[in-house]
């Protein structure tokens, strides 16, 4: 099909895995975060700092998991830093969010100066004893990375957290209705700093995944937008988990695509093709726009606004 035997087209979905992995791993904290009412545009800034902290702590203790620990931590801690600024400050969450993503750019490039050039340790997929050896799937299914079953695991995490424990019913009314949570005896506050520091989380491990897996290197800058392609993916999911696995592999599939497509004599510029999954999220969010009432419905009523116990 297309000029590609099946071990090109099975080459082809374990890059889709991939690609995917980080943005469901930001989209899945994210969605958490503004479940609970709070607007973090710092995704960027976030999944850039996981980056490049488990980039430097796997080249300086030789392991990438120890990596991804550390890079898991330092996105829960960055995120501490919009938490206080917006929920003990009250200061404004879309202008916060943006300097954490500035923020967040020029303190990696900072700290990752004296990696750049080098060779990264490369976490190596999990090899499942009988299953990856089952034709075609097994190698899709069963030789991936920890982060990558991580990422699908998470997902279904979320969904049941937030829909059968009671604990998920409270964050969900903090973001309808902080005010009558709070009424009802709910600490939004703190339910809220949990959330953008499970988001942070989420986001130090996407980012962990770039620098690990998918690019085992440090380069700066390397989130590349995909902090953004996450909040959109959020919105394209109506705030639902397993929508948001979809989405996520649609546009991991549109990231990839970039890097096929010329292998099938079509004449694309390069250009065009690198910014396709950019044009994506933009057709996306035009077309979620025009639905308003689907958006209204799904929306957290109380999402980027602010709270303050004794106003």
């Amino acid at each position: 099909m297309f000029g590609f035997s099946l071990d090109v087209w099975i080459s082809i979905i374990i890059s889709v895995c991939a690609a995917s992995t980080p943005l469901l791993l930001a989209a899945t904290g994210e969605l958490i975060v503004e479940r609970s009412g709070v607007l973090n545009l710092g995704v960027e800034g976030m999944m850039i700092m996981g980056a490049v902290a488990g980039f430097s702590a796997a080249q300086l203790s030789g392991s990438p998991y120890v990596g991804a620990l550390i890079a898991v931590f330092a996105g829960a801690i960055f995120s501490l830093l919009f938490g206080f600024l917006t929920l003990t400050l009250v200061a404004n969450q879309v202008a916060t969010g943006l300097a954490l993503t500035i923020l967040g750019l020029g303190l990696s490039g900072m700290i990752g100066e004296g990696f750049v050039g080098q060779p990264g340790i490369k976490m190596l997929p999990i090899e499942i004893p009988l299953l990856s050896d089952i034709p075609i799937i097994g190698k899709i299914l069963f030789g991936q990375d920890i982060i990558f079953y991580t990422s699908i695991l998470l997902v279904f995490a979320v969904g049941w957290f937030l829909f059968k424990t009671k604990a998920g019913l409270q964050l969900r009314s903090v973001g309808d209705n902080h005010t009558s949570a709070h009424a009802l005896g709910i600490n939004v506050i703190k339910t809220r700093y949990l959330a953008v520091m499970f988001g942070g989380a989420c986001a130090g491990l996407a980012g962990a995944h770039l620098s690990l897996v998918y690019v085992p290197q440090w380069v700066e800058g390397m989130t590349a937008g995909r902090g953004w392609i996450a909040l959109a993916l959020v919105v394209f999911s109506s705030w639902r988990p397993m929508r948001l696995l979809v989405g996520a592999y649609l546009f991991g599939a549109v990231t990839i695509a970039q890097f096929h497509v010329q292998a099938l004599g079509i004449g694309i510029p390069a250009q065009f093709l690198t910014s396709l999954p950019y044009i994506a999220t933009i057709i996306v969010l035009v077309i979620i726009a025009r639905n308003r009432r689907m958006t209204m419905i799904n929306t957290p009523a109380s999402l980027g606004k602010s709270f303050v116990p004794d106003r």
